[in-house]
């Protein structure tokens, strides 16, 4: 496909590209298994350099052990680390935690809170968590995710030019219709597992090969 020289054009290129991750993603949702936006969190937070299967393999145990915020705001996060210790980073994790955890009792009630700005003084908690976190738990469309999946792939199909996560969500948010954000995150994510890696892309089996023009592509 001819790159689009005109505004209606790309607006047309960004359209159909979102009705083909319809067809190929139809139900697309968050990977990570959780019952409440606490355990998103806390999941979302030991997926940082992580894959979802691992934290998907630890949680169960953890929330069984410690069930509520509070649980999690009482422990010491040298007995929590070794509790998520294969998720990696475990000493990090369980600072952002335990402090993620006592900010959400005494400051918001227990509850994790459903603006940009509050959940962004919660440690642990930048903008892709918070993003995650408002839009899966609370059907929020307060921006896009833009995790590595993310970014790789708007750049391969030229929807940012930039490098900067922050850069490229913005560039995102003024082509994808915000209804879309939320969805266009999960199907996007599942796209770079299942097709558009970041090594040898299944280009051929993918839908939107046409209209992409990555410079990686495969045959």
């Amino acid at each position: 496909m001819k790159r689009p020289k005109t505004a209606a054009e790309r607006q047309e290129r960004v359209a159909e590209i979102l009705r083909r991750l319809d067809r190929m993603y139809p139900g697309a949702t968050c990977a990570l298994h959780h019952h409440n936006p606490w355990e998103l969190l806390v999941a979302t937070i030991l997926s940082a350099q992580c894959t979802d299967k691992r934290v998907n393999e630890v949680t169960p145990g953890l929330f069984a052990k410690y069930p509520t915020p509070a649980d999690f705001a009482a422990v010491r996060p040298e007995v929590l680390a070794q509790d998520i210790r294969s998720t990696g980073f475990f000493n990090n994790k369980a600072k952002s935690i335990v402090g993620a955890a006592k900010k959400i009792v005494f400051e918001f009630g227990g509850k994790v809170p459903k603006t940009m700005e509050e959940m962004l003084s919660i440690p642990g908690a930048a903008r892709k968590t918070a993003n995650v976190v408002l839009g899966t738990a609370y059907g929020i469309p307060s921006g896009i995710v833009v995790d590595t999946h993310v970014q790789r792939i708007a750049q391969r199909l030229d929807l940012t030019r930039q490098t900067d996560p922050v850069k490229i969500e913005q560039d995102l948010q003024k082509i994808i219709p915000q209804d879309r954000w939320i969805l266009f995150s999960h199907q996007i994510i599942l796209h770079g597992r299942a097709l558009c890696t970041a090594r040898s892309p299944k280009c051929a089996e993918c839908d939107l090969n046409s209209l992409c023009y990555a410079k990686d592509k495969t045959a």
